[in-house]
């Protein structure tokens, strides 16, 4: 991801037709927190572009922009971007902007669009200070021969297919379309491979240049049609979404699901809950830290009509989850409202563009499906620009909303927008010219705004807020305090309580903070509460005056102990076993009798003193005040080697 945010800016600034391979290796051999080292590389790679002889239509520069109490801050802190809402990184060139990547806590475009020309006015300075060191000492620059078409190729193309092009281009559906554009395709490309030449390297050189004839004649067309004409390849108007179609819980066994489609690009998007201990762990250049939200976006071959060698997710796929995880992120609940882990997979079954708006859509009315209480609900569309030439104010351009697959390609600018009702929670753009304009950037917001309520709209009539609860295939959950100090109580000698407690629950997830705060995950809501309930014996602390029928688990000359709950004993000392005197606990009670005990006393290191008295029978004609008992701690005189107890002590004043 790092590496793409470089990339992106640098790459539209090399010369058309330059084919040379260009590497730039960015190693990082030490990291401040305060300032990441993303940006400090981007304008190092645009430095050593810039002093070097490579031909490069720089210099470029990129920093992060924050905002903190409605003031906006040039290269936040590692501790004023928690404070921050909203988190962009922009890039470009003295004159204009060419790279955007942003999250924004549901921040007004307006409020957007002046970060980032915030942003722009600090990057100007940086280009600026480049150019004074590449004065000072760059190289003078190489000359590099430009790849171009030869001039007798094209003009040859272009008689041959212009006209059948421009039909074939006019066809709406992608599918026909792109087997029409092909076939005319086929019959040039037939023709010349079928020609003599030389050597295997002069018929290569040819179909290339052939080839690329023909996506250049492609290209002016498409370009043509939508800034002159204002009819895009598959009829739409410039700011016409495609049919959408927006649905629930169609899959009958997960925790939640839910398919948007939009044209021919589909997604089928779906929620698993877990418990906490089930999050992912990132360690990376800064801190280590635990993610209890996360989203992934699959783009299998088939969604686009290919065969293709599936493995581990490549950079399309890891970006665009990153993208789809930022724009839900500021929606999303924290731990403490919502203590699981929430993972949201997006399976691509279709795409003809926009799929990563599309997974957007689809992952946000399947968290609302599963009962995860998202604050908003979030849509995205992707925005292009379509130009004639610079956009200098001399030459026409068309902002598109919602594109397809050939304007993507053939296009300006990828410029994804995400967000809710209240605000923009996350932008990528992406250019191939060298910067574009506030007013072109002013108008592609306004027009996804629009965009945007229109799906809002649509996923609005499939489901319009959060379920009240998980789904009933989901685990459900119950939370709860103890004291922090008592959790080695829970927990056991190398954990034989809490495992024993797992054991006869059926299996019952258990999560401990160190906070004290205990988390319990299950399918059955009895098992919960059976877990819970025993979590709390565990703890309980008994208080004086309350009455248990507890048996006794040990007996002394001094006392019987009397088990009250869990493992909290009681010791009932031999003058409150009953009525008159009792010379040894073992001529009353015996280990396994069941004794009903009052709570009379806890000292200050929390032992439980009883009292069975009040509930044995009272001798005819007893009197306290005459009768011979014994101190309550006269068990301490019992002990072997100690004077036999001789009664009760008086104490004069």
């Amino acid at each position: 991801l790092t590496a793409r945010l470089i990339d992106r800016p640098i790459r539209p600034m090399f010369s058309e037709g330059f084919r040379n391979e260009v590497q730039i290796i960015n190693t990082v051999m030490s990291v401040d927190l305060d300032c990441t080292p993303e940006m400090t590389a981007m304008l190092g790679s645009s430095l050593a572009l810039g002093i070097s002889d490579i031909p490069f239509d720089g210099p470029i520069a990129g920093v992060h922009v924050g905002r903190v109490d409605g003031n906006l801050i040039i290269n936040p802190t590692a501790a004023e971007s928690k404070e921050s809402d909203i988190h962009l990184a922009v890039a470009g060139t003295e004159e204009a902007i060419n790279m955007v990547e942003a999250g924004a806590n549901q921040v007004s475009e307006e409020e957007i669009l002046d970060a980032l020309m915030f942003g722009h006015a600090a990057i100007k300075k940086l280009c600026v200070w480049q150019k004074e060191i590449i004065k000072a000492v760059g190289k003078p620059k190489r000359v590099v021969e430009l790849y171009q078409v030869d001039p007798a190729i094209e003009k040859d193309v272009v008689s041959r297919a212009e006209v059948k092009l421009k039909k074939a281009i006019s066809v709406f559906d992608k599918l026909e379309r792109q087997t029409a554009i092909e076939s005319v395709k086929a019959e040039i490309l037939d023709d010349y491979d079928s020609r003599k030449y030389e050597d295997e390297k002069s018929r290569k050189a040819v179909m290339s240049m052939v080839n690329e004839a023909l996506e250049n004649l492609i290209a002016k067309e498409i370009r043509r049609l939508i800034t002159d004409e204002k009819i895009r390849p598959d009829g739409r108007k410039v700011d016409e979404i495609r049919p959408l179609d927006a649905q629930v819980d169609i899959l009958p066994r997960a925790h939640g699901s839910a398919i948007f489609t939009r044209g021919q690009t589909q997604v089928v998007s779906v929620t698993t809950l877990g418990a906490k201990s089930d999050a992912q762990i990132i360690d990376n250049l800064t801190e280590e830290e635990t993610r209890h939200w996360m989203h992934h976006y699959n783009f299998p071959p088939y969604s686009v009509g290919e065969v293709g060698r599936m493995g581990s997710p490549g950079r399309r796929e890891i970006g665009q989850g990153a993208l789809g995880e930022r724009a839900l992120s500021y929606v999303i609940p924290t731990e403490e409202e919502f203590p699981y882990t929430i993972r949201t997979v997006a399976e691509v079954t279709e795409s003809n563009s926009s799929s990563s708006q599309a997974s957007i859509c689809a992952s946000c009315m399947s968290l609302m499906a599963a009962g995860v209480p998202i604050k908003g609900l979030v849509s995205g569309i992707a925005m292009g620009l379509i130009s004639s030439g610079p956009l200098d104010g001399k030459h026409s351009y068309a902002i598109l909303t919602d594109i397809q697959g050939l304007e993507d390609h053939f296009g300006d600018m990828d410029f994804k927008v995400a967000g809710t009702e209240k605000g923009v929670t996350a932008l990528q753009m992406d250019i191939k010219i060298k910067g574009v304009t506030r007013e072109v950037l002013k108008e592609a917001l306004a027009q996804a705004h629009v965009a945007r309520m229109k799906i809002h709209e649509a996923m609005a009539k499939a489901i319009a807020e959060p379920r009240p609860d998980v789904g009933k295939y989901a685990p459900k959950m119950d939370t709860f305090f103890i004291d922090p100090d008592r959790i080695r109580e829970v927990i056991g000698t190398g954990g034989k309580i809490i495992n024993e407690i797992i054991a006869q629950c059926d299996n019952v997830k258990i999560d401990i903070e160190d906070s004290g705060q205990v988390t319990l995950y299950h399918m059955d809501r009895e098992i919960i509460n059976k877990a819970k309930d025993k979590i709390l014996e565990i703890i309980r602390v008994a208080k004086i005056g309350e009455v248990f029928d507890g048996e006794v688990n040990r007996v002394e000359d001094y006392g019987a102990f009397v088990r009250l709950f869990g493992n909290v004993d009681g010791l009932c000392h031999v003058s409150q076993l009953g009525y008159g005197y009792v010379e040894k606990a073992q001529n009353v009670v015996k280990v396994g009798d069941i004794l009903k005990v009052k709570v009379i006393e806890i000292d200050e290191k929390g032992k439980v003193k009883v009292s069975h008295k009040e509930f044995s029978e009272k001798p005819e004609g007893y009197d306290e005040s005459k009768s011979r008992g014994r101190s309550s701690r006269d068990y301490r005189s019992s002990r072997p080697g100690r004077t036999p107890y001789k009664g009760p002590r008086n104490f004069k004043k």
